[in-house]
């Protein structure tokens, strides 16, 4: 018997899919062997358990049913299809008619954001309170425009913007009223975040996943295409290897990065996450903290990911002037996504200046906080006057990091929840 569990999970997959102009309900368009919803249902069931109700469009509840099925495995006794409404909003209030009981936090996920991380939907679940609701977003990054009759007519700020993702997550009690009170008014809503904060409810956000993305557009649906792909190249983690009963082959892998930086650049020095006031700055594309990129380099390589400047080069503007600890979150994030944790990292810098010693534990605290508490180890030296680094010219950095594929901790495998 499976424990009733507190949280549930509104899947929604009765959209039409129009943009998408794919002949077909959205969430049954086939990315590769598997429809938007099976991948979405995959990420779902992945996640801590939880109740599952699909919203299906009408005379589709069959083909739900069998995706339903498929995802959940022994877990299919929290799942169920309900019949969605004309609108978003009615989809939404046929799932909540659904709740168990035993249910006190709702979230409500888009089927067509089909490859969510679990650890997204797990994160969105923990972080809602008795009185607030929780959305995962991402900072806007490209620059906005305001237009009037196809003439700009304003610049948009958008440091006060975000962009929203699913799942959101809500204390069921204040959503229901929410819903409630829309129906009442006769008001309709897009975004169960902005129904819920019209009645009063709070709402915060978390930090989202690039790999929640909306499948809403033929260029959508190809993105997935290719990050699927891409995922399907690499080896298969050591606890999926398990369970499908496959010898297990996985093992730590080691990276190594280098980076080198010229002094000349403008402001203070950054190096090894810290700001360095009165010292000369390095100069770069962001901050020129050849530390954190030269670690960046080492974990990306050890998880066959590509190197720095394919995730965090020129051609990415959103990047210029970011500090250590963005690039290393990131980096994280990437990690987890190929599914891989980080082991450790351990880095060298050759320079006479900044003198290191007295700040190195602040520095290994911050970027070891950057990378999810993983050790960090930082050392530095000099070059005995050879070179450019011994000249003053600049600095250059060797780092070594390990990389555990998922389960494979302390040389044993964990099975996946």
């Amino acid at each position: 018997m499976l424990p009733v569990p507190d949280t549930a999970i509104i899947v929604v997959a009765a959209g039409s899919g129009t943009r998408l102009d794919a002949g077909a309900p959205k969430a049954f368009v086939g990315i590769d062997s598997r429809s938007i919803l099976r991948h979405a249902l995959d990420g779902v069931f992945a996640a801590a358990p939880a109740q599952v109700i699909v919203v299906a469009p009408a005379g589709f509840e069959g083909d739900a049913e069998t995706e339903l099925r498929e995802a959940a495995g022994e877990r299919i006794d929290l799942g169920r299809v309900v019949t969605g409404g004309e609108t978003r909003q009615l989809s939404v209030s046929a799932g909540l008619a659904a709740l168990w009981g035993d249910v006190t936090t709702v979230l409500v996920h888009d089927a067509a954001r089909a490859l969510t991380p679990p650890a997204q939907i797990d994160a969105v679940a923990r972080a809602v309170l008795a009185d607030a609701g929780v959305i995962p977003a991402l900072p806007v990054v490209d620059t906005l425009k305001r237009v009037d009759d196809g003439v700009i007519i304003a610049a948009v700020d958008r440091s006060e913007l975000a962009a929203a993702q699913t799942p959101q997550g809500f204390p069921r009690g204040p959503m229901e009223a929410a819903y409630a009170a829309a129906s009442d008014a006769g008001v309709e809503y897009t975004d169960d975040a902005a129904l819920f904060a019209a009645n009063g409810g709070q709402v915060r956000h978390i930090e989202g996943s690039e790999r929640a993305f909306k499948i809403t557009t033929p260029g959508d649906l190809e993105r997935a295409r290719h990050l699927l792909a891409d995922a399907a190249a690499r080896p298969l983690p050591a606890a999926h290897q398990a369970t499908a009963g496959l010898p297990v082959t996985a093992a730590p892998r080691v990276g190594i990065g280098t980076d080198v930086h010229a002094f000349g650049g403008e402001g203070t020095l950054w190096l090894a996450g810290l700001e360095w006031p009165g010292e000369a700055p390095l100069s770069g594309h962001s901050d020129g903290d050849a530390v954190a990129h030269a670690i960046v380099d080492a974990l990306l390589g050890a998880a066959g990911l590509g190197d720095i400047g394919e995730h965090f080069g020129t051609s990415h503007p959103e990047y210029a002037g970011a500090h250590a600890t963005v690039f290393l979150a990131r980096t994280r994030e990437l990690l987890a996504e190929a599914g891989f944790a980080i082991g450790n990292v351990s880095a060298q810098f050759q320079g006479n200046r900044p003198r290191f010693s007295a700040r190195r534990t602040e520095a290994e605290q911050v970027l070891s906080a950057a990378l999810g508490g993983a050790p960090v180890s930082v050392t530095a030296t000099t070059t005995d006057g050879l070179g450019f680094p011994g000249r003053g010219e600049g600095i250059s950095v060797t780092a070594i990091a390990t990389v555990l594929p998922e389960g494979l901790t302390q040389g044993h495998v964990t099975p996946p929840r």
